[in-house]
């Protein structure tokens, strides 16, 4: 028999309604009493939850464990249910989500060519002024919804530029985004539309760079000019690994960061000491708690719930429990990085938590890639929201707050929020 982890709570606290919005006392639960457990999702894959922290860093870290869906012993007409709605018709498997190595060494080593530290911290100013110009555009009226006007189009914006999209077709892309944001917990068809004109759309975009591409790199070269241009031994992207690479950037990379912008924020909201304490750190100009608080938000409400699939390729042994090959594993980040076992105080907001090192940018070779950009965005999000907008507070009742439907991402449908207006624009 199989129960979904909301099942395993006393009555008072099993309903799913209750469990969208605070899943952390049933993740409790499964670390004490079932921390290997398997589970029929409401996709109707059965699935192995993990939420230990140490059984976590082990599965995330394990070669057993196969990113590529292939392995899945469900039926070929099965396999769609667990992954991106679209991918496979879209012909974008082909990123460092589905594939183990070699194959993930070689596209991992091309792409890190493009996308490296460096490239990121240039673009810090734009991210900048993206931010300053989203909170302009309601910072007169006393009143937003932070989800819909600020953390949804930041990390739009700003992937499309450093992707290199031009800025006429980036509202395209936030109309695309915006439908798989919608659709995560409900029917895959609108995603899987969206997918497909975002595949259509990169494949014309990549082609016509490849064709103007200069010889040398220009300063401020766009991503995708340098996915392109990457090579490894002499050997390159082909156009459509590029193409599945910009994808997974942009479809991994925005709702994260909506969701950490978004999550961190209410945190902050919610915990008014800890906000002050930022707050008067900023003053002082001292970015050390801006930058230990936001890897704090990362563990204590992550934007990953899960990390994404992973099936077993032979029989493992995780958490005492027999795992057989072709069965999916899902890493449940929100309850390892609650763990007591590996944190103090883990139910605890402390902005200033030191020995933090928490799960939810992955562990191992599958790392998130795009950690770096994701930790600027909210840092410079936060950080002027609060500098901006020092008395913002939620304009509802946080039982009235809905949280979006899905597996692996967790994050608020709207943020409604007042403050006082600034005086006279930009401070």
């Amino acid at each position: 028999m199989t129960v979904r982890p909301w099942q395993l709570l006393p009555t008072s606290l099993s309903t799913r309604g209750t469990f969208a919005a605070d899943p952390y006392p049933a993740y409790a639960w499964l670390r004490e009493h079932a921390p290997v457990h398997r589970t029929k999702l409401p996709s109707g894959v059965d699935a192995w939850l993990v939420t230990r922290y140490a059984d976590a860093r082990q599965t995330l870290a394990d070669t057993r464990l196969s990113k590529n869906p292939a392995h899945h012993d469900e039926p070929a007409h099965a396999k769609g249910r667990t992954g991106i709605p679209g991918e496979r018709q879209a012909d974008l498997m082909t990123h460092l989500l589905n594939i183990d190595p070699p194959d993930h060494t070689r596209l991992r080593r091309l792409v890190s060519k493009a996308f490296t530290p460096r490239r990121v911290a240039e673009f810090a100013p734009r991210v900048q002024e993206l931010t300053d110009d989203l909170i302009e555009r309601f910072a007169a009226t006393g009143t937003a919804d932070l989800i819909h006007d600020f953390a949804f189009p930041l990390p739009i914006y700003a992937i499309c530029d450093l992707l290199g999209v031009p800025r006429e077709d980036q509202d395209d892309f936030r109309d695309w985004a915006g439908m798989m944001i919608r659709h995560g917990g409900g029917p895959r068809g609108g995603v899987a539309r969206s997918v497909k004109k975002m595949r259509g759309y990169l494949a014309e975009l990549i082609h016509r760079k490849r064709m103007e591409l200069p010889a040398e790199p220009v300063p401020g070269e766009d991503l995708i000019s340098g996915l392109i241009r990457a090579s490894d031994h002499g050997a390159h992207l082909t156009e459509n690994e590029a193409a599945a690479m910009a994808f997974i950037l942009l479809f991994a990379g925005f709702e994260t960061t909506v969701n950490l912008i978004g999550n961190g924020t209410y945190a902050l909201l919610t915990h008014p000491e800890q906000r002050r304490r930022l707050q008067r750190a900023l003053a002082e100009g001292d970015r050390a708690l801006l930058e230990t608080g936001v890897e704090e938000l990362l563990r204590y409400d992550g934007p990953v719930e899960l990390a994404t699939w992973r099936f077993a390729t032979e029989p493992v042994v995780i958490g005492g429990q027999r795992i057989e090959a072709g069965d999916p594993v899902l890493v449940v980040l929100a309850a390892a990085d609650r763990d007591p076992e590996r944190f103090a105080g883990p139910d605890t907001l402390d902005l200033g938590r030191r020995d933090n090192q928490h799960l939810g940018y992955g562990h191992g070779i599958h790392y998130c890639l795009g950690a770096p950009l994701a930790r600027l965005e909210g840092q410079t999000a936060l950080a002027t929201l609060l500098t901006r907008l020092p008395d913002l507070r939620l304009a509802v009742d946080p039982a009235e707050l809905r949280w979006r439907g899905g597996l692996i991402m967790r994050g608020l449908r709207t943020l409604p929020v007042k403050f006082s207006p600034p005086r006279s624009g930009r401070t």
